[in-house]
């Protein structure tokens, strides 16, 4: 029987790391990617072209595949019942890169997650809170020496991309994780305004807060990302962080032995990012 895994999502911040990771310990890895010749993977890499909004573009992709690293790509699951059924066909089982957003039902997420239970697959979860990569939103303010953003005592346990991989890595390589959902977080709670701070002391600059007025934020929001339902969710998690952060969970060292990456790691193995 093949042993080969499916990357999906390759190119991504999660996937590219699940792909060297999995290709690093010798395994028989293909990525699935869109445009192979910009994929830029390690050498061994067998890279795939296919397009998870187009079912039908995957089939040679699936041929012979074992295990899929499954991330979505979409807001929406529209779609997701037809690639989970391809999947279905072919593979044994899927580790879907998920979200910790129990408390958001009418999140996309969730229904992913039905198809699959339902799909006669083995399967695991992995529900990351929030990633540290997200603060790259902040990298021009971060250059500027001033971070202007609304709800700066809104706390989270940000994550670390290379630990998300590498709990998928385990558990795509090991046995004892069917029907598991993991919760993942980084291994600290940070205020948005300590989030900063970090940054800034792990790039070796001096950067401060600024609050700035809800309202204010949701119009440059608006006109940075155009969708005004995604714009008011954003700010609405932001503000229940202010009395309900986010959980911290142990779960990336139970898995791994070893602690989670910190922000600051996280910061300095991207300080380029930050100029």
């Amino acid at each position: 029987m093949s042993s080969t895994i499916l990357v999906t999502g390759a190119t991504g911040n999660v996937g590219r790391h699940v792909t060297s990771q999995l290709a690093e310990a010798g395994l028989e890895v293909r990525a699935l990617v869109r445009d192979p010749e910009r994929a830029r993977l390690p050498e061994r890499v067998e890279v795939v072209r296919g397009d998870l909004t187009a079912p039908e573009t995957l089939e040679p992709a699936l041929k012979d595949v074992e295990s899929v690293f499954l991330l979505w790509p979409a807001f929406t699951a529209d779609g997701a019942a037809e690639v989970v059924a391809a999947v279905a066909r072919h593979a044994r089982r899927v580790v879907y890169l998920s979200a910790n957003v129990a408390d958001e039902p009418e999140m996309h997420y969730h229904e992913v997650e039905r198809l699959i239970r339902n799909s006669g697959l083995g399967w695991t979860f992995l529900r990351p809170g929030g990633f540290a990569a997200n603060t790259l939103m902040w990298a021009g303010q971060i250059r500027d020496g001033v971070v202007r953003w609304p709800y700066g005592r809104a706390a989270r346990s940000l994550i670390h991309e290379k630990d998300i991989a590498a709990v998928a890595v385990h558990v795509l390589t090991s046995a004892g994780h069917k029907g598991a959902t993991y919760v993942l977080s980084g291994p600290e709670l940070l205020t948005q305004e300590e989030q900063v701070r970090v940054i800034g002391e792990a790039v070796g600059r001096e950067v401060r807060w600024e609050e700035l007025p809800v309202e204010v934020a949701r119009e440059e929001l608006l006109a940075a990302w155009g969708d005004a339902a995604f714009v008011d969710s954003a700010l609405s998690g932001w503000a229940r962080f202010v009395t309900a952060p986010e959980e911290v969970t142990g779960t990336v060292e139970r898995l791994l032995g070893r602690p989670a990456l910190t922000l600051g790691q996280w910061a300095r193995d991207h300080a380029s990012d930050f100029g």
